[in-house]
């Protein structure tokens, strides 16, 4: 891996577990120093931040971690809700009964009736359900786009991560949605996403101690009130 993108993989994970906070100065020497990096791989790294939305350049000598704060939320889960259940409603038709069957047995073991589900092991098996959902849907627009949402993504689920209610709201969520793709149920896939999506902004946006102006209220809540993105 070249040195800029290890110096981007790392800027990365710490702006998405947000240890480096919204408004952190991203100086190309320090950050140099730090990451154990020259100048060069440190400024094109920024530089991919930049680009990517991560990171903002407020003088020609000042760069930032963007802000990412409600009105960002909204606006990330607006192209979010487009684009994931078009992707559900394609992944009933185009996918693999057997795979997402077994994801949907998967969600189902993660959320045990009694004990708690552990963040880690719920985000891996998410990401399992997305690679799934890509080579399902095999379109590179969608695959493309979908990659730069679940980017700022993290940045979003980090605030809820350690709500077991919402873990196992958004576990019995994702099996229902993995099952109707299986059973080739577009419609229900996709209406099972928005729900899960509906819930999921509303449970950020309440970690945030905002209203939930701009959620779509009528949708209709799963049983448990909720869940994580």
């Amino acid at each position: 891996m070249r040195a800029s993108d290890r110096a981007y993989a790392t800027l990365l994970e710490e702006i998405q577990r947000g240890a480096l906070a919204p408004g952190t100065v991203l100086g190309e020497v320090e950050q140099a120093a730090r990451l154990g990096v020259s100048r060069t791989p440190a400024r094109e790294a920024i530089g991919r931040l930049i680009s990517n939305g991560l990171a903002a350049q407020l003088s020609p000598r000042v760069t930032v971690v963007s802000d990412f704060e409600a009105d960002d939320i909204r606006a990330l889960f607006e192209v979010r809700r487009a684009l994931e259940e078009n992707t559900a409603r394609l992944a009933a038709a185009k996918g693999d009964p057997a795979v997402f069957g077994e994801l949907a047995d998967a969600f189902a073991a993660a959320h045990p009736e009694s004990g708690e589900v552990a963040a880690d092991s719920y985000y891996e098996l998410i990401a399992r359900f997305d690679a799934a959902l890509d080579e399902a849907v095999d379109n590179q627009y969608f695959t493309s786009a979908l990659r730069t949402i679940r980017t700022h993504l993290a940045r979003a689920r980090r605030l809820a991560r350690d709500n077991r209610a919402r873990l196992h709201a958004s576990v019995a969520e994702h099996t229902l949605i993995a099952r109707a793709i299986a059973a080739g149920d577009g419609e229900l896939a996709a209406h099972a996403t928005h729900v899960h999506l509906h819930n999921a902004l509303a449970a950020i946006l309440a970690s945030l101690g905002t209203t939930g102006a701009g959620v779509d209220h009528h949708s209709t809540a799963s049983p448990s009130e909720g869940t994580t993105p």
